[in-house]
């Protein structure tokens, strides 16, 4: 009889929540109100022919290297962050390697990892979920093939400091090491500068955030050219697909766009803190998009938001989630809607903890 093998029988399985989204989707740490409109514009320009084709996306590769201040055969264009963590996975990790991860991050870095075979380790955040730079470095062994950060952190929006990623970096010089940018706009800061010192690091970048393009699967991963060139070997020729390398650039020429609903999502950020924080409720200051906050009853909360037309995430099955939910951030108007139905549902289920600000 036809089996899996052992490592695809024994994977965690990750299902997310996407049906009967209806109200504002606060949930999945989307770009709230969408794209640019020069991707539309772009987008009715599309004919026949250019959808016949077999995708190339070098060209488009090099606009993109431009725009980040890179070599072309330092970057490939990649089907969301989501492959380029696959395609890392496929290309350094074998049967009984050991990858790490810090907890709680992204589910996925585990279920690539695990499908090789790989043994995953994972390294617990700190207090307060403080990057615990001292302790990965103590769990790299010769048998570590590659690390996986997301800075800042999903479901956190917690950061490390860069002074920490190059050390472990500098520690496992045989092992790939990811920092996944995903929500850089939020944050500011990146490791793309630093990069050259080390060529087993590769930074990581999406357009399904702050440009608004989650349905068109693009993202971007830097690396070490010769690196790079290994990976290339594991990924299609034909990853992305035409109507997204036809629209990228111009999401990418529109920063004033990108600017604009940027800013709008950081003051927005700035008033749910202070929301939070007057009502007592526990939450984690963030640099990105969404902000993590311990309501308690967590699904009892999802429910009640919903009810209102808010749609935010239970994460509270998360490492050290206990009670807690995401809920992401987008312009002024929607975190005037935001900020009502949180005092009514909080009101409602008399949610006021009283924990300060971490």
């Amino acid at each position: 009889m036809l089996s899996p093998r052992e490592a695809v029988r024994t994977l965690p399985s990750y299902h997310p929540p996407l049906a009967g989204r209806d109200g504002l989707r606060l949930d999945f740490n989307e770009n709230t109100v969408g794209c640019s409109p020069r991707v539309l514009e772009r987008l009715r320009q599309l004919g026949p022919e250019q959808l016949a084709r077999y995708p190339e996306r070098g060209p488009v590769e090099a606009v993109v290297a431009g725009i980040l201040g890179v070599a072309g055969e330092d970057l490939l264009l990649t089907n969301g962050v989501d492959e380029a963590i696959h395609l890392l996975c496929e290309t350094y990790l074998e049967a009984g390697d050991e990858a790490l991860i810090v907890v709680p991050t992204y589910s996925m870095y585990r279920v690539y990892m695990m499908a090789t075979g790989a043994k995953v380790i994972s390294v617990p955040a700190g207090k307060d979920f403080v990057f615990p730079g001292n302790e990965v470095c103590d769990r790299i062994t010769p048998r570590t093939q590659l690390i996986a950060i997301a800075n800042p952190n999903n479901p956190t929006g917690t950061v490390a400091a860069s002074e920490e990623l190059a050390k472990i970096a500098g520690a496992a010089p045989g092992a790939a090491v990811l920092v996944d940018e995903a929500y850089f706009e939020f944050y500011g800061q990146s490791m793309l500068l630093g990069r050259n010192e080390f060529p087993n690091l590769f930074v990581a970048r999406t357009f399904s955030k702050a440009y608004g393009l989650a349905g068109l699967r693009m993202g971007a991963l830097v690396g070490d050219a010769d690196q790079m060139r290994s990976v290339r070997r594991v990924s299609s020729p034909y990853n992305v697909n035409a109507v997204a390398l036809a629209c990228l650039p111009e999401a990418l020429r529109d920063q004033a766009y990108i600017e604009q609903y940027v800013g709008e999502v950081r003051e927005s950020r700035a008033r749910l803190e202070q929301a939070l924080e007057a009502s007592g409720i526990q939450f984690w200051s963030s640099q990105a998009n969404f902000v993590l906050a311990r309501v308690g009853a967590a699904g009892r909360f999802v429910e009640h938001m919903k009810r209102r037309g808010i749609l935010v995430r239970d994460r509270s099955g998360d490492h050290g989630c206990e009670g807690c939910v995401r809920i992401t951030l987008g312009p002024r108007a929607h975190a005037d809607r935001l900020l009502t139905a949180l005092q009514e549902t909080c009101d409602e289920l008399g949610i006021a903890q009283g924990a300060s600000r971490r």
